[in-house]
């Protein structure tokens, strides 16, 4: 908690201890996440806004998305369009756009709130407005088009594990960004469904997920009839994301 504390000091009230510093240590010690609390964190050398409460952006997906982005650039397209599915603060797309400069990005999120966020991340990051597009969407209802690459870090903790997640994300993350059904797969079964429609010929998926989920993940891709799929570890040594 004190490296916390000092830390909050240090990047909102530059060391000063005052009124509003107190307050903002009360909340610390309710145990509000510190992102919140400042109101922004990083995500792969982006400022993320997180004033609008999104998901807080986790080491596991900057470790995923950092892969990803080493293989855009090897690949070299000439652009690259990509679609940020249940983007949340849109800190995927956004790190994409900052590191891959011919890169345009579609983000999709159901939360209106949400919406918001994005727009306000992308500003943040001076990131041009012809380069983006934000849609309010239900996965893919109102997606038209076809991507080269496909980025979805989906709701998918089974509420069946709710009581293993820690007080504090249950109390202040919201939970429609962190549980997918008793089993957690209730995004990623309608994601799945329909996503390989929406890849261009020799398109690429990055999907994240929990470890345990690994078996039933595959279960689904042959179901829906992909090809090729790789699964990966993240930092942690646990299975966490799958490239399709």
């Amino acid at each position: 908690m004190k490296k916390e504390i000092n830390w909050l000091l240090k990047e909102k009230y530059h060391g000063v201890l005052t009124k509003a510093a107190k307050k903002d240590i009360g909340r610390l010690e309710k145990g509000e996440p510190l992102d919140y609390v400042i109101g922004f964190t990083d995500f792969l050398g982006c400022k993320i806004d997180v004033s609008c409460r999104p998901l807080i952006p986790r080491p596991e997906t900057e470790f995923w998305v950092q892969k990803a982005m080493d293989e855009l650039k090897v690949v070299k397209l000439s652009s690259y369009k990509v679609l940020d599915m249940f983007a949340g603060s849109g800190c995927i797309g956004i790190s994409i756009m900052r590191h891959i400069k011919n890169s345009y990005v579609v983000f999709v999120e159901k939360d209106k709130k949400l919406i918001e966020q994005i727009r306000i991340n992308c500003k943040l990051n001076h990131i041009d407005n012809k380069r983006y597009q934000v849609t309010h969407s239900d996965i893919f209802e109102n997606v038209k088009g076809k991507f080269d690459y496909i980025f979805a870090n989906p709701p998918y903790i089974p509420t069946a594990r709710k009581h293993k997640i820690q007080a504090s994300v249950l109390t202040y993350e919201p939970s429609r960004a962190l549980f997918g059904g008793s089993d957690g797969l209730r995004y990623i079964r309608k994601f799945l469904a329909s996503a390989k429609n929406f890849l261009n010929d020799n398109g690429t998926l990055y999907m994240e997920f929990d470890s345990i989920q690994k078996k039933k993940i595959e279960a689904l891709l042959k179901k829906y009839h992909y090809k090729k799929w790789e699964f990966c570890k993240d930092q942690y040594g646990k299975w966490r994301y799958v490239v399709v």
